[in-house]
């Protein structure tokens, strides 16, 4: 997700889409063989290693290095320095407990005259973003999406994030942010039925608080920070966000990342199993994900070449999902 909050105070539409993609640093340059001179300034056993690019995000940028490692540098949004000191600190922790393979930091690379910022080594996951290669089968994703977050959603230690980049609070304290969001995606004419849309984010808004502990939570499960293969879930990456609080924000991805009638059978494998207020508020986080993803997919308001067409189709499937389920 962009690094700016949900909650983001922007007026009218264009600076609703401008809110989404913010960047607060002059961008830098990032080459292999940046990568290579970084590495032998800071790290130089793993100096030697080929090094090519694996992908470039939101916040970061991400180097292959060999096969089982990846460079991780920040080269946008100013907050991305933060995002990847906190993954360093925690992933490493929460890794050994979870039943998917995700990116483990193993080195710190520290703000140098080449690079002004800090950057990490992580293991290297594989697998196809669920943005470019959707689950095709639900049942077994489901299963294993469960198993994931049930595995990852236990009581965090006092201290750690509650915020979530805006992610941590009621979801009624998004409203307004909402209300502008569902108002520029439906005046560019990408939401058939902003109604029922509109209805879905009152009814979870309008449910009791979460009460229980914070828990750990990855706070940005869209399909461009899941992995898959072979039709199924296979790893998870970018715990960036990484905050504690309500699951509701991670359950969302019952409708975002599973096709068709996997939700039912998400929820019930996941455990402890959701009360009705856990689930209105994941519907209410889940629509709100969908629209992000259409803005951005359809709107082209990534600011790179290229935008990110591939988040607007899982966003309308998500919509049309939760439209499709209001009533159950």
């Amino acid at each position: 997700m962009p690094t700016t909050t949900w909650a983001g105070k922007a007026t009218g539409g264009t600076a609703v889409r401008l809110s989404l993609l913010r960047m607060t640093h002059t961008e830098i340059e990032v080459t292999a063989e940046l990568v290579r001179e970084l590495l032998r300034e800071q790290h130089p056993d793993l100096a030697d290693r080929p090094v090519r690019l694996g992908a470039r995000g939101w916040d970061n940028q991400l180097w292959r290095l060999g096969d089982d490692l990846a460079v991780r540098l920040p080269w946008a949004t100013e907050s991305a320095d933060a995002l990847l000191l906190k993954e360093h600190a925690w992933v490493p922790v929460l890794a050994p407990r979870l039943p998917l393979p995700v990116p483990v930091p193993q080195r710190l690379g520290e703000p140098s005259e080449r690079f002004p910022r800090p950057w990490i080594v992580t293991t290297w996951v594989p697998g196809e973003a669920a943005d470019r290669a959707p689950v095709t089968r639900g049942a077994e994703a489901a299963d294993t999406l469960a198993a994931f977050l049930t595995a990852l959603h236990q009581p965090a230690p006092e201290g750690v994030d509650t915020l979530g980049q805006g992610r941590g609070g009621p979801l009624a304290g998004t409203s307004d942010w909402f209300g502008k969001q569902l108002a520029e995606a439906t005046g560019m004419g990408l939401i058939p039925d902003p109604d029922a849309v509109r209805a879905i984010w009152a009814d979870a808004a309008a449910a009791p608080r979460w009460t229980g502990p914070a828990l750990w939570l990855h706070g940005d499960l869209h399909p461009a920070n899941v992995l898959t293969a072979d039709g199924t879930i296979c790893g998870v990456i970018d715990f960036g966000v990484l905050f504690a609080g309500d699951p509701a924000v991670d359950l969302s991805a019952a409708w975002n990342l599973l096709p068709d009638g996997a939700a039912d059978r998400f929820f019930g494998s996941y455990r402890p199993a959701p009360d009705a207020a856990t689930l209105r508020r994941a519907r209410g986080w889940a629509v709100n994900r969908a629209l992000v993803g259409i803005l951005v997919g359809e709107a082209g308001v990534h600011g790179r070449p290229g935008g990110k067409a591939t988040w607007g189709p899982p966003g309308h499937a998500a919509l049309r999902r939760l439209i499709a389920t209001a009533d159950h």
